[in-house]
C-alpha cells in the first residue's frame, strides 16, 4: 500500500488551516500545519512534502512572496487560496509558478478534488541518471522539445548541459499535450481537458499565463515563439521543428 501523500496547509487563521487540515485527514492525506512563510520552510527543513496548500493573504509574508522563494528553491507543487475578488492574484500566482488555485471561503470537496488531480499528474523526478547517449534517452524516455530536452518518464526539462528548469505540474502536463498532438490545432478548452487543468473561472484566461511561461523555457526568442504557436481565434499548436514568422 502506498503511502499517505503529505500536504502542508499554510494560513494564518487558526480555525481556517485547523478545518482544512482536518478534512484532509479524514481523506487519506497526511497534513502538517503552518502559520506561515516561516513555519513553512520550517516544515520543509524536517521532512519532505508533496503539495502545498497556500493562503494568499496573510499579514507577515504574504503569499505570492512564498511562491516566488518556494518555486525558486523547489519543484513542489502549489494550490493556492485566494478571494473570488483578487483574480489578478491567481494570475500572479500562475505566473509565479503555482498549479492551481481554490477561491474562498473554498468548496473543501473541491479542493480534495483539485490536490488528487495535481497529485496525479506526477511527482517531479529526481536528478537524472548517470550516463550519455542514445541509451540514457531511450531510458529516460526523452524528447527534444523547442530549445529543451523533455524527459517524459521523470517530468523533467533539461537543457544541452543537462541542467534542469523547474517545471510545474501543470506546465509539465500541457508540454506532454503539445508532444502527444504535433502539428495540430488544440484549443484552449482541449488544452485545459487535456492537461486536467481546467480553471472554474471562464473569464480567466489562465491557458495563456501558462503558455507564456512555457515559451520563456522552450523558445529561443519567447517574443516571437517558433515552437508553441498561436493561432487566432482558434488556439495553439505545437511544431516540432520550429517554424519561423
Amino acid at each position: 500500500m502506498s503511502a499517505a501523500a503529505r500536504i502542508l496547509v499554510v494560513d494564518d487563521e487558526p480555525a481556517a488551516r485547523e478545518m482544512v487540515g482536518d478534512y484532509l485527514k479524514m481523506h487519506g492525506f497526511e497534513v502538517g500545519l503552518c502559520d506561515g512563510g516561516a513555519s513553512l520552510f520550517a516544515a520543509l527543513e524536517r521532512g519532505a512534502a508533496d503539495l502545498v496548500v497556500l493562503d494568499l493573504n496573510m499579514p507577515e509574508e504574504d503569499g505570492l512572496s512564498i511562491v516566488r522563494r518556494l518555486k525558486a528553491a523547489r519543484a513542489l507543487p502549489v494550490i493556492m487560496l485566494t478571494a473570488t475578488a483578487s483574480p489578478i492574484d491567481r494570475v500572479v500566482g500562475l505566473e509565479l509558478g503555482a498549479d492551481d488555485y481554490v477561491a474562498k471561503p473554498c468548496e473543501l470537496r473541491e479542493l480534495v478534488a483539485r490536490i488528487r488531480s495535481v497529485l496525479r499528474r506526477g511527482a517531479t523526478g529526481g536528478p537524472a541518471p548517470a550516463g550519455n547517449g542514445a541509451a540514457a534517452d531511450m531510458a529516460e524516455n526523452v524528447v527534444r522539445f523547442g530549445t529543451k530536452w523533455l524527459h517524459l518518464d521523470s517530468y523533467q526539462l533539461r537543457d544541452d548541459d543537462g541542467g534542469r528548469l523547474v517545471l510545474t505540474r501543470s506546465e509539465f502536463a500541457l508540454l506532454k499535450a503539445f508532444h502527444d498532438h504535433p502539428s495540430r490545432v488544440l484549443s484552449r478548452d482541449r488544452l485545459l481537458d487535456l492537461a486536467d487543468a481546467r480553471d472554474p473561472d471562464a473569464f480567466d484566461r489562465s491557458i495563456d499565463v501558462r503558455i507564456t511561461r512555457m515559451r520563456r523555457k522552450i523558445e529561443p526568442d519567447p517574443a516571437r515563439p517558433r515552437y508553441i504557436k498561436t493561432v487566432r481565434g482558434a488556439g495553439y499548436i505545437y511544431h516540432p521543428s520550429g517554424l519561423d514568422d
